[in-house]
């Protein structure tokens, strides 16, 4: 049986890959391990929590000894790596937190699978998903591709990039066997409501402001969760060593655009009168070193491994609202207590 350890198991992108694992690999033993901070949340994947192929850890990756125990005891044969911060404006105010996680945490990782893993790589396998804001900001045209150069603007990225350079430099130095993603801006079920749409979303529901950075004209690629999660289980099993994929849902949007499409499919969702949820947008004080532009070229995991997005925009972020309407509980317990005055201080009109 393989013992796959999946980082980050318990957030937004990491339980929709741990469930598919556990659900479409019983010959696999999945790890979950997670550190359950704000925004990892076990209600993610309860649905799976007594699959005999499953097992959850709750630990930080950047406790290096807990770590290396960690490998020494299971001899993990692979790792997806998705733990990680992940919020550009948290990263402004707190950039040390992303430097200790994000680049620290995966060295950790990293160090751990070379020493457990060196004496035979064979069918090993160090998985490490990172971001399309590693290669910086796009003007109105043109598209990421695996070649664009690293550019990264906020410490989120600037960490994300150095966690990257790392994962390739042990492949080269220590033959470590790795592939690496870089995706774009992903939505879909179980979104902690810090990102756009579940934020709005949630927002929408409660009748609050929705706050909109500048002038609303930033573009995003959008990606759906579930797709990316098929995308990586086709890189994880059939991608090449030693070769990066980006993964984006051929799906450009600019926020207000974005913003004024889920008014109105709210509207009709709660049976409101049309219009009555984009009173809602605020314009706020836009943020430090704001990327315009992101947009990935997904063509090679496209030719080499035969993946597109299953669904369109519509009708994921239809899929999306449906499962927060049917979800408020989850919702409710997400946002209390430490959430409310973290979104106060971030989205004040000051």
């Amino acid at each position: 049986m393989k013992k796959i350890l999946i980082t980050g198991g318990a957030g937004f992108i990491g339980s929709h890959v741990v469930r598919r694992f556990v659900l479409n690999y019983p010959d696999y033993h999945i790890y979950n391990l997670d550190a359950l901070t704000y925004a990892g949340n076990l209600e993610n994947i309860a649905d799976i929590e007594k699959s005999v192929n499953y097992t959850f850890i709750k630990g930080d990756i950047v406790d290096s000894e807990f770590i290396h125990n960690l490998f020494q005891q299971y001899q993990f044969d692979g790792v997806i790596h998705l733990a990680a911060e992940s919020h550009v404006d948290r990263s402004i105010t707190d950039p040390l937190a992303f430097v200790r996680t994000n680049v620290f945490g995966t060295m950790n990782l990293l160090n751990a699978a070379k020493t457990i893993w060196k004496d035979n790589t064979e069918g090993k396998r160090f998985y490490h998903i990172s971001t399309d804001e590693v290669y910086g900001t796009l003007g109105s045209t043109g598209l990421f591709t695996e070649t664009t150069p690293y550019d990264p603007n906020s410490p989120y990225s600037a960490s994300k990039a150095s966690s990257d350079h790392f994962v390739r430099a042990y492949g080269e130095t220590y033959g470590l066997p790795y592939v690496i993603t870089n995706c774009s801006n992903n939505y879909g079920p179980n979104h902690f409501p810090e990102k756009l749409i579940p934020l709005f979303i949630n927002n929408i529901i409660n009748n609050k402001p929705l706050p909109v950075y500048g002038d609303g004209k930033y573009t995003r690629d959008w990606l759906f969760v579930k797709d990316h999660a098929v995308a990586i289980d086709l890189v994880f099993h059939q991608g090449r060593n030693h070769e990066t994929y980006n993964i984006g849902g051929f799906n450009e949007w600019q926020n207000i655009d974005l913003v004024k499409l889920l008014c109105q499919k709210m509207d009709e969702k709660l049976g409101r009168t049309p219009g009555e949820s984009a009173k809602l947008i605020t314009y706020v004080k836009d943020r430090p070193g704001h990327d315009l532009r992101y947009a990935i070229d997904a063509s090679k995991i496209n030719t080499e491994l035969g993946w597109k997005p299953s669904v369109t925009f519509e009708e994921g972020l239809a899929q999306t609202i449906d499962w927060y309407l049917a979800n408020e509980t989850w919702l409710k317990n997400v946002t209390s207590g430490a959430y409310q005055s973290y979104y106060d201080k971030q989205y004040s009109e000051d």
